[in-house]
């Protein structure tokens, strides 16, 4: 039997096991997904190894560690500098990110997007900095510490830290943030989203299942929002096929997880 397990910590709350073991069930493949919570970042590569995984997928707070324990890195991964998903191939493992295409396909429906304002400067903001980029979206990153902003300077993002940062027109904002994920926090100052949103169009959030005070004040603002279950749910679908050497067709494969998302 073929196992997989999602890598991070906390990992109790998340429904990856139950995406991936449904797709398994309906295409009748002997696998098993588990959650594996990791609180040491230097112990993801040997407990792969030890519980003998065909793959895993990566989440906070270990996507950036990740990404330096690979024995290689693919695809859009590479530029991002962090992976949230990881495939054996023999003796090595590989590292990939789904986080960046599955961002920009769960934000298709909001149309053309002018520029776009992320909140936070983790492996997250990270990938979808980078496929907005790729799409010639104009976007803006904007974090509480300076030092996680010298990646995305280095790439040619405009970086803001709260205390020089006065507001302006989004189209889209992005909370990448794990603020509301446990507790009631905002991700930035109210009173300066509040602002922001007063501009804006869209609201994302990519903390999924939970109505986040961020999403909670967007709706407020008459945004059009989404939290991150489509964008789980895409990244999943590919995430899966590469555990399986992009052998099986994406739709199938949507087709199988998307119900459990209504469970």
């Amino acid at each position: 039997m073929l196992l997989f397990s999602i890598f991070g910590y906390p990992v109790a709350h998340s429904i990856s096991p139950r995406l991936h073991n449904a797709v398994m069930q309906g295409l009748n493949l002997d696998g098993c997904y588990i959650r594996t919570p990791i609180e040491n970042p230097n112990a993801l590569m040997q407990t792969f190894k030890t519980l003998q995984l065909s793959g895993a997928n990566v989440t906070v707070p270990h996507k950036e560690v990740a990404f330096t324990q690979c024995d290689e890195v693919r695809g859009i991964a590479q530029k991002i500098g962090a992976i949230n998903t990881l495939v054996r191939e023999g003796s090595r493992v590989i590292g990939y990110n789904t986080d960046a295409e599955g961002f920009y396909e769960a934000i298709k429906s909001f149309g053309t997007l002018h520029n776009a304002l992320i909140l936070g400067a983790g492996g997250t903001a990270k990938a979808i900095a980078m496929i907005l980029k790729t799409h010639g979206i104009e976007t803006t990153i904007l974090n509480r510490s300076r030092q996680r902003l010298a990646f995305f300077e280095a790439e040619g993002f405009t970086c803001k830290t709260p205390e020089a940062f006065e507001g302006g027109a989004y189209t889209l904002i992005i909370n990448t943030t794990s603020a509301g994920l446990k507790d009631e926090e905002y991700p930035c100052d109210a009173t300066l989203l509040k602002s922001l949103f007063h501009h804006a169009k869209f609201a994302f959030d990519v903390i999924y299942n939970k109505p986040t005070p961020f999403l909670c004040l967007a709706k407020e603002c008459n945004l059009t929002c989404k939290d991150g279950k489509e964008m789980l749910l895409y990244q999943g679908v590919l995430a899966f096929n590469l555990f399986f050497s992009n052998h099986y067709d994406l739709k199938t494969i949507e087709s199988l997880m998307r119900p459990v998302f209504e469970l």
